[in-house]
């Protein structure tokens, strides 16, 4: 635990792939389609999208989710070893349940102009007055991120 080794360009590519599937999933109950996964050691260990609408259930965004799973799959909620690897920008929720995990590492794809804490909007994660600010990687697969949201929306308007 601590160590936070930093996962490979390749290791990273393959989650963000991973998890533009799982946010693929998400279309199948009519979620906004965001997907999330939990890097320990180069390897994955938890995979979520978002379950808002199939769980009628306001936190279930898939970091949250995926958080979760993270911590279970380890039998700890420190995951400063950790990497999540998210489609979306996280939101204020998002960013600060990463922040409580003391998540090692963010990494997202598109970022969320509307609502974006790690950036966009806010940037929780380089808060001084917080007591962890783990490095964040943006713009992984950005543009197949953006696409997929962007479909979404554009068929419910």
């Amino acid at each position: 635990m601590g160590s936070n080794p930093t996962p490979s360009a390749m290791e990273i590519v393959d989650a963000m792939t991973l998890a533009l599937e799982q946010a693929r999933d998400a279309l199948n109950h009519d979620d906004v389609p965001v997907g999330a996964v939990v890097l320990h050691e180069g390897r994955v260990i938890a995979a979520r999208h978002n379950e808002r609408e199939a769980t009628s259930d306001p936190t279930a965004h898939a970091e949250v989710l995926a958080l979760r799973d993270a911590a279970a799959a380890l039998g700890r909620w420190r995951l400063d070893d950790c990497t999540l690897v998210v489609t979306l920008e996280p939101c204020v929720m998002c960013a600060g349940a990463l922040l409580n995990a003391r998540i090692g590492h963010l990494v997202y794809g598109a970022a969320d102009l509307k609502g974006g804490a790690t950036a966009s909007l806010y940037n929780v994660c380089a808060d001084p007055r917080l007591n962890h600010n783990p490095p964040v990687t943006h713009g992984i697969l950005a543009s197949e991120s953006a696409a997929l949201l962007e479909q979404f929306f554009a068929e419910r308007r």
